[in-house]
């Protein structure tokens, strides 16, 4: 592994891997906020010695190179020492939705073979461990239970007290034996498009590509930033506190989305740098009393996790008062991260565009017959280059579908490259709908809609409709005390966009449902159109 300087080239990253990354972390930044959970809180010193503790205790439990150990909880201080922990040890850390429901839980990680889970006793009312515990899992050998008492299960006091009878130098052995190019993580799919797949990333394609983004979005020592994607998600973890060790930034885990507790919590912890899910943004925007806090601290917004409507990048620096906003595209097959824009681009390429590739990597648009078009052009994006997965857990056939013989990954998004490179990103290609023969992109059609003085979310699909084939149905959510009727915001629809665009449907709704990232769920709303 390389021996990395203060402030390494890129690639030398990938050559190195997450364990010494967080020891160089302590080495730069000893006495420096690492993170701050509500019950406890660590220097980077702290954090690499409650890893270093955490790595004795899985060897001890008998984790080998090349295990699968899973994690099963929310945001918490626990679920990072763990991961830093297990892959410290050589395991694969197979990063578990915590919204899962038990049965799927035991599903990946049938899948994936896990030998050990690490959960929790009690959380607000449920009883992962003990609900684990029933399930078939032939390859589960031992469950750790964070916090809360189980029936099944070993305390995470327990756990770390049998790993004294492992040297701190055998510990150290096994994390110089880990190798840059073993798989670091499995992170899995948001499932949309059927069964979650277990996508394969390795430490060096991790601090490569997340050095590349974190230095990107300007990130630096003494930032804090408040981290409420989940930690099974690439931007909970890889965006989250493997960006800030990467930089000696202060990780502020978040549990509670709704407005009121991020505003509390950005006025509070001071923070700085907030990533998150375009809805994330509107639904503080839409929030009654958000004037009444202190937001001075924010300096950094980083969102892209759907389409971004151009009139709220204007609101977040106007109104939130961002210093930086930054717009990135990136799938979970691609380590997360694909395209960005940087802090000196202009506002204008800013609002509308997701930036241009990240160095080292390769995107183009292409046509249904895999033929480049033409810039300007609307085309599937294709990717290539270092971040791309090393492939789907055990399963040769998706992998070769998902990246071709030459090495692009075919990610089923639409897009368009401009003659400088940058790129804007139209929609899904499932998610587009065809009207009259017309190709209608819901994305852009929200973009539109956005605009509207009474809406404050607005999410649109596609219905069968007898008539033209396909038909547009919006769901809004009203800004608090506008009078959104659906007749009135159609009205105005057809005097701002060309009539195919227009939705057939308005429907009022409180809220867009959402799934664990923050992304707003087209498969549930297609549900509930259907059940209409």
């Amino acid at each position: 592994m390389a021996d990395l300087a203060a402030e390494p080239a890129p690639e030398a990253w990938q050559q190195s891997t997450i364990p010494q990354m967080v020891r160089r972390a302590a080495r730069l930044w000893p006495d420096a906020s690492a993170l701050e959970d509500d019950v406890r809180s660590f220097t980077f010193t702290g954090i690499a010695e409650a890893a270093e503790a955490a790595a004795r205790g899985f060897i001890a439990a008998g984790v080998v190179p090349g295990d699968r150990v899973a994690i099963w909880a929310p945001n918490i201080w626990e679920w990072v020492v763990a991961a830093i922990g297990l892959q410290s040890a050589g395991a694969a850390l197979a990063a578990l939705n915590f919204r899962y429901k038990p049965g799927e839980a035991a599903a990946v990680m049938r899948r994936v073979g896990a030998r050990m889970l690490c959960t929790l006793g009690e959380w607000e009312g449920e009883t992962p461990a003990d609900a684990i515990a029933a399930e078939d899992i032939p390859s589960l050998e031992r469950i750790v239970v964070f916090r809360g008492g189980a029936d099944a299960g070993t305390p995470w006091d327990a756990f770390l007290a049998a790993g004294e009878s492992v040297s701190p130098e055998a510990a150290r052995a096994r994390v110089d034996s880990v190798a840059a190019d073993d798989v670091a993580d499995l992170i899995f799919t948001s499932g949309t498009t059927g069964q979650p797949k277990a996508v394969m990333c390795t430490h060096g394609q991790d601090l490569r590509t997340f050095d590349a983004w974190s230095r990107g979005v300007s990130l630096r020592a003494g930032d804090r930033m408040i981290v409420i994607p989940p930690f099974s998600h690439s931007f909970g973890t890889k965006a989250g506190w493997i960006a800030c060790f990467l930089r000696g930034a202060t990780v502020l885990p978040h549990r509670d989305a709704t407005p009121a507790s991020l505003l509390a919590r950005i006025r509070d912890d001071r923070v700085s740098v907030w990533p998150g899910a375009p809805s994330m943004y509107q639904t503080v925007l839409a929030h009654p009393g958000w004037r009444d806090f202190d937001l001075s601290s924010l300096r950094v917004a980083v969102t892209g996790a759907a389409v971004v409507p151009v009139e709220l990048v204007r609101q977040m620096r106007s109104e939130l008062g961002f210093d930086v906003v930054i717009t990135a595209y990136g799938l979970t097959e691609s380590t997360g991260c694909v395209s960005m824009c940087l802090p000196d681009d202009d506002p204008e390429t800013i609002a509308t565009t997701s930036g241009r590739a990240m160095p080292g990597v390769e995107v183009r648009c292409v046509d249904a017959e895999g033929s480049e078009v033409p810039r300007g052009e609307p085309g599937e994006i294709l990717v290539r280059g270092y971040n791309l997965m090393k492939g789907y857990w055990d399963d040769p056939e998706q992998t070769a579908e998902a990246i071709d013989a030459e090495g692009w990954l075919h990610t089923g998004d639409v897009g368009v490259l401009d003659e400088r490179g940058y790129l804007r990103i139209t929609d899904r290609i499932k998610d587009m709908f065809i009207m009259n023969g017309f190709n209608v992109y819901p994305a852009e059609v929200e973009n539109q809609m956005f605009a509207h003085e009474a809406i404050a979310q607005v999410a649109v699909v596609g219905v069968p409709d007898p008539k033209v084939g396909e038909s547009g149905l919006a769901f809004v959510v009203a800004k608090d005390g506008a009078d959104a009727d659906p007749e009135a915001i159609r009205a105005w629809c057809k005097e701002q966009m060309a009539g195919y665009k227009v939705p057939r449907r308005v429907r009022l709704v409180e809220a867009l449902p959402l799934n664990a990232t923050g992304k707003v769920d087209k498969r549930k709303l297609r549900e509930m159109a259907a059940a209409d």
